[in-house]
């Protein structure tokens, strides 16, 4: 029986060895080719080894084009998405407070209408959200990739909501009786116990900021205010050569701040999103 049981966790884990590599082949391979001689990145794609090391492309892909280097396109991104970050939490936080503390007309059909805007493909609002922002003056600046965050984010107000509903009412009536206003008790109350959805809300919109592609194509025209998105596809040219290792060098380095900050904070994923708050 014991011999059976040991058979079958090392199947099992052979299993998860398999599916680990398989996940992580693309990483390897990226890493690998960025190693690798621009010409022979598609050569040799078969081989993950590089023949040769060569890690002057980090030094050149750093230099970027046009006198633009990558330290440019880094600070870019980070000023939006942190900027983009902060106000989709802070926004979505209070709209979900308001939803499931505050009673008020309509309160219902406003929520309805929160969801089926998450319903709403991106192509559907594209054009007139360009049209209102060209019209506002916004174009070529951050503005259109910031502002919208501060008016909440649907996803993220329902999923602190779910966090919210699972805090007892009894705990406002306490703090009512303290002499506590409705905003006192929602940042001495609520935020210190909706920590973890928050914090998962962050990291969502940490990684969704930072691979945004289409909104700093559409906004954006002058490379100097390039996020790394587009940084990276300048490096692409249908036209001419493509230096392939210093491409995939930068992308490597593009990954890193995505996998630290995964790695650093996966724990409040897993309590954001399981909406463990404190049971009543």
């Amino acid at each position: 029986m014991a011999l059976n049981s040991n058979r079958e966790a090392m199947i099992r884990q052979l299993i998860l060895v398999l599916l680990t590599a398989f996940m992580l082949y693309p990483l390897i391979w990226l890493f690998a080719s960025s190693l690798k001689e621009g010409s022979q990145v598609f050569v040799s794609a078969h081989s993950i080894y590089p023949k040769g090391w060569h890690f002057e492309n980090y030094i050149n892909g750093w230099k970027g084009f046009g006198g633009i280097t990558f330290t440019t396109f880094f600070t870019n991104t980070f000023i939006v998405v942190l900027a983009s970050t902060i106000g989709s939490v802070v926004s979505s936080t209070f709209i979900a407070y308001g939803f499931t503390r505050i009673k008020f007309a309509w309160r219902n059909v406003w929520f309805v209408c929160m969801l089926l805007t998450m319903m709403l493909p991106f192509e559907v609002i594209m054009i007139p959200q360009y049209i209102m922002f060209n019209w506002f003056g916004w174009i070529n600046t951050y503005w259109p990739l910031i502002l919208p965050t501060f008016f909440g984010v649907p996803f993220f107000v329902f999923l602190i909501m779910q966090f919210i509903r699972t805090i007892p009412y009894e705990m406002d009536e306490a703090a009512r009786i303290d002499g506590c206003n409705r905003f006192s008790i929602f940042y001495r109350i609520i935020v210190p116990l909706v920590v973890p959805a928050m914090m998962t809300s962050a990291i969502f919109s940490f990684y969704w900021r930072w691979d945004d592609f289409m909104g700093p194509l559409i906004y954006l025209s002058k490379p100097s205010k390039y996020t790394l998105a587009l940084a990276l596809k300048m490096f692409s040219d249908p036209e001419s050569v493509t230096d392939w290792g210093n491409l995939f060098a930068m992308s490597v380095l593009s990954l890193l701040p995505v996998i630290i900050i995964f790695f650093s904070f996966q724990k409040y994923i897993v309590e954001g999103i399981s909406t463990s708050g404190l049971k009543g």
